[in-house]
């Protein structure tokens, strides 16, 4: 109930005490009377009732008008400055009582504004020391950190229930930025940035080799990034508590360490080509040498078996030595093809490489048809990706089929990586030849033939086709990669000076939780806000723009920003353009709502959502979940509800007026980014607040918002 409707029924109640009070007097005076003098009450009461219930009326009124200007004096007093002490107790330093009302209440606030002066002075003091403390913690995560800053790697290290805790700069630009709807973030999940099932098999190998060495376990792998980059990720745990228990109980959580090898793979190519360039430079020169001395063997210039025994002196050692170099040609390329180590891959992100590949190489339709999602290789990437390549360019230079089909799937044990086309087909000696040839693609040779490839991976190749479908097809068989593939070796020791950190959430709670009863402080928010073209999101109105801030483990992230202009392919009413100083000029040339959204979900992905008016944002989100296919389910909450639970008394909830009463700057109002950062200030503000008052969890704040009377307000 309102302080105002509580003063309205407190002024009703003592109206009607004057009334019961004659009544009940009456009454307790003919209880003492005889007959005769009841009966002479009765009759003056009979002739002068009107009289009486004048004064009645007037005694009513006298009370109530004085309950109601004591409570004018004492009441909205109080109550303003009960927010005004709830203030100081939730973080705004040094703000005074305004005193008001009563000579009583403007002394009260008097001294509790001398309580507040002290109540600083101690207040600074514990916050001296304690930033003294903190200073020196800092100091030492600072030195950690800043050895990661200029590693050539990236480097991303998550707790134990796999939420990203730490990143670099190089991680940042590998996987996505933040701002732009990217993969990486604190907090986030790190299966938005690889495959859930390759971190299960991962951690699986992981885990194994970790009870085996009592904790110390380094294991790789390769995966393809969303722009198709080729990325080796090497993977250690992060190991805490008494050395004396097993390692899985004082797993911590992980650190990742990510680098991208395409040009490497490229690079070991080309390599190998300058090898066999050389080496075919230097047997042809030896060949001539070879043959220029047999013809010298028939000259008789000179006695006969001199002639003879000498030259073939130099024809012997001109055949050693071109079987020298040939021996050594072959070792060195062995040797080449040896440094480049078969990872762990995931079968399908291999073939997602190939289509890619074959698609820029030879300008074919490549389709995907039948793919085992179970299926992992341990692969020379680069290698088995040129072999898909170099039969799809050679099939489409004997035949020119419309498109070429790519499968993966399981066969007796073993991995088999499909191409097939529809069509003509070709002969068995044309398809034999490929396989023992020198690989040619787009022009640039390479040392190795198909065959040779194949071999240093246990597999093999198969031609063939189907009549019934009349497809033809080259099969390449490739072993599965077995339980015990894991990658041994020592475990890394650099450290980490990440652009963004919290090492705060490796005490993260288990993410079974349900997030109802997680606390406040506990869960991960993305704040945002929108400017529209007006003020009716049923009628037609679009959003113009989208800013957003998260926040994790009570920190706002400044870095972790999202702000994006929409063109809403229509006009913008000229009194919300008088709002927010957008013009339909600006927009022209921004992306429209449908290449927009997809981004903002995704930087919102798994957090709860924050807003102030938050029903009318979410509405203008709610009318494009038909055409994108995208919903924001998610729970909301809202600092104009928020506002209202913790300062029912005060008369207007605006962004201005609590930020003005929380004092908190307003800069750039009216812009979507500067208004969410803004809001985020002001919501963690009210975090404390709320846990006063008993809300602590986002059930309790969720029904405590409810009950409000903003909550009704519907767009």
């Amino acid at each position: 109930m309102s302080a105002k409707r509580e003063r309205i029924l407190w002024c009703v109640v003592l109206a009607v005490l004057p009334l019961l009070a004659v009544l009940l007097s009456v009454l307790a005076v003919r209880s003492e009377l005889d007959e005769a003098a009841r009966a002479t009450l009765v009759s003056l009461l009979s002739n002068q009732w009107p009289l009486l219930v004048l004064v009645g009326l007037a005694a009513s009124g006298l009370a109530a008008a004085l309950a109601w200007k004591f409570g004018e004096r004492y009441g909205p007093a109080a109550l303003h400055m009960a927010d005004d002490v709830e203030l100081v107790l939730g973080g705004q330093h040094g703000r005074a009582i305004q005193p008001s009302g009563a000579p009583e209440v403007v002394e009260l606030a008097s001294r509790v504004n001398r309580l507040i002066v002290a109540f600083d002075a101690a207040r600074r003091d514990a916050e001296l020391r304690a930033e003294q403390a903190r200073a020196t913690v800092e100091r030492e995560r600072n030195q950690l950190a800043a050895l990661v800053t200029e590693m050539p790697q990236g480097v991303l290290a998550c707790n134990r229930e796999g939420r990203i805790l730490l990143y670099n700069g190089h991680a940042r630009d590998l996987f996505g930025g933040v701002g732009d709807g990217g993969l990486i973030g604190l907090g986030r999940p790190i299966e938005a940035v690889f495959d859930r099932r390759l971190l299960a098999h991962t951690r699986d190998r992981l885990w194994r080799q970790m009870a085996r060495t009592n904790g110390r376990a380094v294991v790789s792998f390769v995966t393809a990034s969303a722009a198709g980059r080729l990325i080796r990720a090497r993977v250690s745990p992060v190991l805490g508590g008494d050395a004396e228990r097993p390692a899985l109980d004082r797993l911590n959580g992980y650190l990742i360490l990510t680098e991208d090898i395409t040009r490497e793979s490229e690079q070991a190519a080309r390599r190998d080509r300058l090898v066999e360039l050389l080496t075919q430079s230097q047997r042809g020169g030896l060949a001539s040498i070879r043959a220029a001395a047999e013809n010298l063997i028939e000259f008789d210039d000179l006695d006969a078996g001199q002639q003879r025994r000498f030259l073939e002196v130099i024809r012997n050692e001109a055949v050693r030595l071109s079987e020298r170099v040939s021996d050594t040609a072959r070792e060195f390329s062995d040797v080449l093809r040896a440094n480049t180590a078969l990872e762990a891959m995931h079968g399908i992100d291999l073939v997602g490489a190939a289509q890619r590949r074959i698609e820029a190489r030879t300008g074919m339709l490549t389709k995907l048809d039948d793919l085992d999602a179970e299926i992992w290789l341990r692969v020379d990437s680069f290698a088995i990706v040129q072999v898909l390549t170099v039969l799809a360019q050679r099939v489409y230079e004997s035949i020119e089929p419309r498109e070429v089909r790519l499968a993966l799937r399981s066969d007796a044990g073993m991995a088999q990586l499909e191409l097939s086309w529809g069509g003509t087909a070709l002969s068995s000696e044309s398809a034999a030849g490929w396989e023992m040839e020198p690989m040619l693609l787009a022009g640039e040779t390479s040392p190795r033939s198909i065959r040779e490839v194949l071999h240093r991976h246990e597999g093999e190749l198969a031609y063939g086709r189907e009549r019934a479908s009349a497809r033809s097809w080259f099969r390449v068989l490739l072993p599965r990669a077995g339980a015990g593939d894991e990658l041994v070796s020592g475990a890394e020791s650099d450290g980490a000076r990440p652009e963004f950190y919290d090492f705060d959430l490796f005490a993260w709670g288990e993410r079974g939780r349900a997030l109802e009863d997680r606390p406040l402080a506990e869960l991960a928010y993305t704040v945002f806000d929108t400017e529209t073209t007006g003020l009716d999101p049923s009628g037609g109105d679009e959003i113009i723009q989208i800013g957003a801030i998260r926040i994790v483990n009570g920190r706002l992230l400044r870095g972790e920003r999202f702000e994006q202009l929409v063109d809403p392919r229509r006009e913008i009413d000229p009194a919300s353009e008088a709002i927010h100083g957008i013009s339909r000029e600006r927009l022209r040339g921004e992306p429209d709502i449908l290449t927009v959204l997809p981004r903002f979900h995704a930087f919102a992905r798994e957090t709860v959502l924050v807003g102030h008016n938050a029903a009318f944002d979410m509405r203008f989100l709610q009318m494009k979940e038909g055409v994108t296919g995208l919903r924001f389910d998610q729970p909301v909450l809202d600092t104009l509800l928020l506002s209202a639970v913790l300062h029912p008394n005060q008369e207007t909830h605006k962004l201005d007026a609590i930020a003005e009463r929380f004092g908190v700057p307003l800069l750039d109002r009216h812009d979507a980014a500067g208004d969410a950062l803004v809001t985020g200030q002001l919501f963690l503000r009210m975090i404390p607040l709320l846990a006063e008052r008993g809300i602590v969890t986002l059930g309790e704040a969720r029904e405590a918002s409810e009950k409000t009377f903003y909550a009704r307000i519907r767009y």
